[in-house]
């Protein structure tokens, strides 16, 4: 009776998650504590197709940040299904870290001087140029200078809004919470244009191909971090880790092809280089 007992006891100790088994990750660190709870929270964007977008009829929110979440959320739970989506708009991806509402945001979230003062950020995983989004039949918007004097939608919080400023004095800028805002004005024609990242454009115009047009002449370049809390530079590194060996191995680019691939983007321009 007493072997049947401790046979059961081992059977119940292999199964229970994390009995008895060190932990990977140094203790105390966020890793570890993402771990021991099981959940990985990530803030990431519902409105923009090809990076984070929530489907409407599943609630799956896909895109190539979501499957970067996905591949983080593996790592450090054992699967990729251990994670919570948890919206957040531009304006509040600095917030949502400082106020642990997220472990990490992974949202179109450029690195800017300005931004690593609040929060940390890994090394990029992504590039992204900014471009225009305008009506297919507008033939008088060619490149950045032809936007001033033309009323252009862009979001509040990203780096968009100081690049057009700078460039464009003349140029009334719509700044709005969310880039889906801009796509109903733009097809009326309340404004003359979108003009953020040219990967977040991409995913607008895959929703509206025979309405509306990307102008395909990127100013500016965007480096994408994943952002953590200030100085939680051991999550940073592990990060960093992480995005360096998926870069090799070819898990970075499965996850462009399945998602900003899927528009005919190719990679060339946008993948880190090692």
């Amino acid at each position: 009776m007493t072997a049947l007992r401790g046979l059961l006891a081992t059977l119940l100790c292999l199964l229970a998650v994390g009995c008895g088994e060190a932990s990977p990750f140094p203790e105390g660190s966020t890793m570890d504590r993402i771990r021991d709870r099981g959940i990985l929270t990530v803030g990431i964007k519902f409105d923009q197709p090809l990076f984070g977008y929530k489907d409407p009829a599943s609630g799956r929110i896909t895109g190539f940040d979501a499957e970067m979440a996905r591949l983080v959320a593996k790592e450090l739970t054992g699967s990729e299904r251990n994670i919570r989506f948890v919206e957040t708009v531009s304006r509040e991806r600095e917030n949502f870290l400082k106020q642990e509402v997220v472990d990490l945001v992974i949202a179109t979230y450029s690195i800017t001087p300005a931004r690593a003062e609040q929060v940390t950020f890994t090394d990029p995983y992504y590039y992204a140029g900014q471009d225009m989004l305008v009506r297919s039949g507008d033939s008088t918007i060619r490149d950045v200078s032809d936007l001033d004097g033309k009323r252009v939608c862009t979001a509040k919080g990203s780096t968009s809004v100081e690049r057009l400023r700078s460039l464009l004095p003349g140029a009334d800028l719509e700044i709005v919470d969310v880039y889906s805002v801009c796509v109903p004005a733009l097809i009326s024609g309340r404004i003359d244009a979108v003009s953020t990242d040219d990967t977040i454009l991409h995913g607008l115009m895959a929703q509206h191909p025979d309405t509306l047009r990307l102008v395909g002449k990127p100013f500016g370049r965007e480096p994408y971090g994943m952002g953590v809390r200030k100085e939680d530079t051991v999550f940073r590194d592990h990060l960093n880790g992480l995005i360096a060996r998926w870069l090799r191995d070819g898990q970075w680019d499965r996850a462009f092809m399945s998602t900003i691939g899927v528009s005919g983007a190719t990679s060339d321009s946008s993948k880190p280089r090692q």
